[in-house]
């Protein structure tokens, strides 16, 4: 791992390049208490792009994996965090680059589609259909089920997904609640209306936690939909149709 500072917080990230040692840049987005290894390595992203050609970047947000861990919630918005996907951008010298994400990944990449267009040459919006900007997609009560000291107790299948993901990728629990807290924020409407590059939106069929996915490609000037079938929230990151697609999308825009 390598490490560059965000406005002084310390931020892991891994710079691969494909055999040819160029390649166009492309920045993965992990989700919610996840990691650039368990989100991209161990489901094959990393390996795939690099046989197409790319240059692959993926970080541990802050709160995750390897990069310092945060406890207020302030510091966990969406509009931060896509901050440090330009300051990792600035550290590598790099003016632009492909973005895809996934699920809170996903709404961070938004976040600097939005805020930071002359920087982001497409998107890929992984987990995160029309609930981007309609309501918050997660449910709520994660947090407290983080923070939770019994958590046998804890019922909702959803909150009990999510305290057993987190523990298992050995993720930093009262963190992880903040990130939560503060990172649910989404955009408009409008805002993705302004969007000037092209936008894949990737849902699994199943996927009740990130919504419709062509609802809101029809938001986005270029936007396109592709809708991963039979796949959950959770089974869609490493389907090798989500995957191809991808790579369609990518070579479409350049």
């Amino acid at each position: 791992m390598d490490y560059f500072s965000s406005g002084g917080v310390r931020i892991a990230y891994i710079d691969q390049m494909p055999e040819a040692g160029t390649g166009d840049p492309v920045v993965l987005l992990h989700g919610f208490a996840s990691t650039h290894r368990v989100n991209w390595i161990d489901t094959s992203w990393v390996s795939t792009l690099i046989r197409a050609g790319y240059r692959v970047i993926a970080l541990d947000h802050r709160g995750h994996g390897q990069s310092d861990k945060l406890y207020e919630p302030e510091a966990y918005d969406p509009a931060v965090m896509a901050k440090d996907v330009i300051a990792l951008l600035d550290h590598l010298h790099l003016v632009k680059a492909d973005l895809i994400g996934y699920s809170m990944g996903a709404r961070i990449a938004a976040m600097a589609a939005l805020h930071f267009p002359d920087r982001v040459r497409s998107v890929i919006l992984g987990g995160l259909g029309i609930h981007l900007v309609e309501g918050q997609g997660l449910p709520p009560g994660i947090a407290e089920a983080l923070e939770s000291q019994t958590p046998e107790t804890i019922t909702d299948p959803t909150q009990k997904m999510f305290r057993a993901f987190a523990e298992k990728n050995g993720g930093d629990l009262k963190a992880l609640a903040a990130c939560m807290r503060g990172s649910r924020r989404g955009l408009t409407a409008h805002d993705v209306a302004t969007f000037k590059m092209p936008v894949l939106v990737a849902v699994g069929s199943e996927d009740r936690i990130g919504g419709d996915p062509e609802r809101l490609a029809a938001l986005i000037p270029q936007g396109q939909a592709f809708v991963i079938k039979g796949r959950d929230h959770n089974l869609a990151v490493g389907d090798r149709t989500h995957k191809a697609a991808a790579l369609e999308f990518l070579s479409q825009t350049r």
